[in-house]
């Protein structure tokens, strides 16, 4: 297989090429905010990657499902992987979060904000799986704890997606999720859609990338002990 046939370096062209033309859609086609101005531009940004987050958790959580009725290695890895990119994308998430609350309210972080709250339980929830991972041995038994841990953290992806749907306030506006449909013009939802189909590209690619790293350095490392 080529280089350019593999999934990781495509995907990441792709993603390139959907962000690239996302930014620029932002910030020379939609209108400014009416009550933000300029600095609601960073909502192209901030939303694809907290959603991009709660795919690739969600993903972990369904290679652990299948770890435990499969029974098969594979999705071990493939679970660690994706909840792995999805910590990753979940700083993104609150960095992007904190400097836009900076900007337009004033401060950094609220503890008011459930939906705030929820998603910072998420995170940390996922940062611990690192913790819990690593104090068990390799084998069975670790692929089996980290599954049953990540599954339970599954419960809290639908909670803080909808937090905002159902939790929402003036300083966490809702537009996307609403009983009439996305509360934006055409031109703002055209725009948040390429950004979202970039961000999403770019972790799937990221995703495919790093797995096929650690399938690469596990292959070494079972090379190494037969002729060793």
């Amino acid at each position: 297989m080529s280089w350019w046939n593999r999934p990781g370096p495509s995907l990441a062209v792709g993603a390139f090429v959907l962000l690239l033309a996302g930014i620029a859609l932002a910030f020379w086609w939609v209108p400014e905010d009416v009550d933000q101005g300029f600095s609601q531009k960073i909502f192209y940004i901030h939303v694809p990657i907290a959603l991009t987050a709660y795919a690739c958790f969600g993903w972990g959580a369904w290679k652990s499902f299948r770890l435990l009725w499969k029974g098969q290695e594979k999705y071990d890895l493939e679970s660690y992987t994706a909840i792995h990119i999805g910590v990753i994308f979940g700083v993104l998430t609150l960095v992007t979060g904190s400097i836009w609350a900076r900007i337009s309210w004033n401060v950094w972080w609220t503890w008011e904000e459930r939906q705030l709250v929820v998603f910072l339980i998420l995170f940390l929830f996922y940062s611990a799986y690192f913790m819990l991972r690593y104090s068990i041995d390799p084998g069975p038994l670790r692929q089996r704890i980290s599954a049953v841990y990540a599954l339970f953290g599954a419960v809290l992806i639908p909670v803080s997606f909808l937090a905002v749907r159902l939790l929402g306030t003036l300083l966490h506006p809702n537009p996307l999720l609403t009983t009439r449909g996305p509360q934006m013009s055409g031109s703002m939802l055209g725009t948040f859609l390429v950004c979202f189909a970039g961000v999403i590209a770019l972790g799937f690619a990221l995703y495919q990338t790093e797995l096929a790293g650690k399938r690469l350095d596990r292959r070494l490392r079972e090379l190494r002990k037969a002729l060793a």
